[in-house]
């Protein structure tokens, strides 16, 4: 009776040890599937909040550039939006692309310089970075329509023994991120180029003066020394250019704001969207590139993530 007693507890104890892994398995399960649904919850309600933060930045876009013959870097929408509230958190800030490179303006179908001092911008701006102008060899390459590779370039016969393999795209870019597909164009320089370049500015790629990078502003003339770009810099945070030919206003300029008539602007065209919404501890960023034209605006570009 004393062994069937002590046989009795060992199967009570192994049926408790059981039922208290299967009520632990039990609890773990249903703590993963409700928080699997809450943070779906939260990834659909963030994804919505960003979305209304693109809604918002295009129709503040629409009011502050309604009549505007210039924009500038001291205007509203140039600052960064943020709103907390129970919900969650919104963060959007807006870039202005027509400060930026157009890399898709640079070579023609022929493989030749379609603007010369785009190129010419291209080359000063690559050096400035550290980064080797026989890169462009590569992208005209990659934009034009034949297969004949340039000194430092590539072309399909390159690319098809890469892993995976692909053909050259005898095309314009259709996004800056498609850069990273040619050759040369690795993540260091990717990282590198990217602030400065853009493929939304329109034709012919004027650079807008009051919204460009010291980097860009730099690149565009090779008289542009490092203390006129500072005071290039200086000048349009009080004075904002309102035609080009204002840069001749700025102490040194006034040769070369000449030349750049042609190759600057002073408005914008198309705006790059950041939309940052947090609730709880989920986020989704919405990136929208979207091109106004007095109260009329055209997404180019969305991505999610």
């Amino acid at each position: 009776m004393k062994d069937e007693g002590g046989f009795a507890l060992v199967i009570t104890l192994l049926i408790t040890a059981l039922l208290v892994a299967l009520t632990v398995e039990f609890v773990d399960e249903v703590f993963i599937d409700t928080s699997a649904r809450q943070n779906f919850t939260d990834a659909q309600q963030a994804s919505i909040m960003a979305g209304s933060g693109i809604d918002l930045a295009i129709k503040g876009l629409k009011i502050s550039l309604a009549g505007r013959t210039y924009n500038s870097l001291a205007d509203q929408w140039a600052k960064p939006f943020k709103q907390e509230d129970e919900k969650g958190t919104l963060l959007v800030t807006i870039e202005d692309e027509s400060g930026k490179l157009n890399i898709n303006q640079i070579f023609g179908a022929n493989g030749n310089i379609l603007y010369q001092k785009n190129y010419d911008i291209a080359v000063r701006l690559l050096k400035k970075l550290g980064i080797s102008p026989d890169l462009l060899d590569s992208l005209a390459d990659w934009v034009d329509e034949n297969e004949e590779p340039h000194p430092a370039g590539a072309e399909s016969s390159y690319y098809k023994t890469l892993k995976p393999p692909y053909a050259a795209k005898n095309a314009s870019l259709d996004t800056v991120e498609e850069l990273g597909l040619v050759k040369g164009f690795d993540g260091r320089v990717m990282q590198l180029l990217q602030p400065y370049i853009t493929i939304y500015s329109e034709m012919p790629g004027a650079i807008n003066i009051n919204t460009a990078s010291r980097e860009i502003l730099a690149a565009l003339d090779d008289k542009m020394t490092d203390s006129l770009t500072s005071q290039v810099l200086d000048y349009r945070k009080s004075t904002p250019f309102q035609i080009p030919a204002d840069l001749a206003k700025v102490a040194g300029m006034d040769t070369i704001a000449t030349g750049l008539t042609t190759s600057t602007t002073t408005i914008g065209t198309a705006y790059r969207i950041t939309s940052q919404a947090t609730v709880k501890e989920t986020t989704r960023v919405i990136e929208a590139v979207v091109r106004v034209a007095g109260q009329q605006s055209t997404v180019l570009y969305w991505r999610e993530y």
